[in-house]
C-alpha cells in the first residue's frame, strides 16, 4: 500500500507503548497513586521536616506572627491584658480552627491557654499536643518575638495559633 498524502495517527495510536496494552498503563498508575496515598499516610508520628524546608507542610514565612507591630518598627507596644482570638489552617483534612487566649503584662506573655477545636481524630490528637507544649514555647518571651512553628511534634496546629495571634496582637496594640 502506498500512501502520497500526510500520514494520519490517531490519538489512541500515539499514545499506546508497544507491548505494554493501556489496561496495564492505566493498573500501573493506578498502583504508582495508591503507593504514593499510603507513603504520604506512613509515619504520622514521626518527626516532621522543620518550616520552609522540603517536605514540610508550613511555610517558611508565618504571616501574622513575624510581621512586625504598626508603622512598621518590631517593638510594638500592647496594652495589659488577657486577649482571645481563633485562628484557622488547613489541614490535609480540611480547614481547622484553634482558640487561643494570651495573658500580656508590659509586652510580654504570662500565660496562654490553646482552646483545640477539632473536626476529626488525627486533628483531635496533633491540636491537643500543641496544647500540652504551647505553654513553654510562649510564655516569658515578648508578643513581638514569638515565632511559633512547631510544638510537641504539631507543626500545622501552629499555623492556627499564629493567625489568632495576628489577631490578638491587633487588638492589643496601643
Amino acid at each position: 500500500m502506498t500512501s502520497t498524502g500526510p500520514t494520519r495517527t490517531t490519538a489512541r495510536a500515539a499514545s499506546a507503548t508497544p507491548g505494554f496494552p493501556r489496561h496495564r498503563r492505566i493498573l500501573t498508575a493506578l498502583a504508582a497513586v495508591s503507593i504514593l496515598g499510603t507513603a504520604g499516610c506512613a509515619g504520622a508520628d514521626a518527626e516532621e521536616p522543620a518550616a520552609g524546608t522540603p517536605g514540610s507542610e508550613q511555610p517558611a514565612a508565618d504571616a501574622p506572627a513575624q510581621t512586625p507591630a504598626a508603622g512598621g518598627s518590631s517593638g510594638g507596644v500592647y496594652k495589659d491584658g488577657t486577649y482571645s482570638g481563633t485562628g484557622s489552617y488547613q489541614s490535609p483534612a480540611g480547614q481547622e480552627e484553634v482558640g487561643v487566649t494570651l495573658t500580656l503584662e508590659a509586652d510580654v506573655v504570662t500565660a496562654v491557654e490553646v482552646e483545640p477545636m477539632p473536626d476529626n481524630p488525627t486533628t483531635t490528637e496533633y491540636q491537643g499536643r500543641f496544647a500540652g507544649g504551647i505553654s513553654d514555647a510562649v510564655v516569658g518571651k515578648k508578643l513581638d518575638e514569638l515565632s511559633v512553628d512547631k510544638v510537641a511534634g504539631s507543626s500545622l496546629t501552629s499555623g492556627g495559633f499564629n493567625d489568632a495571634l495576628g489577631k490578638i496582637k491587633s487588638e492589643a496594640q496601643l
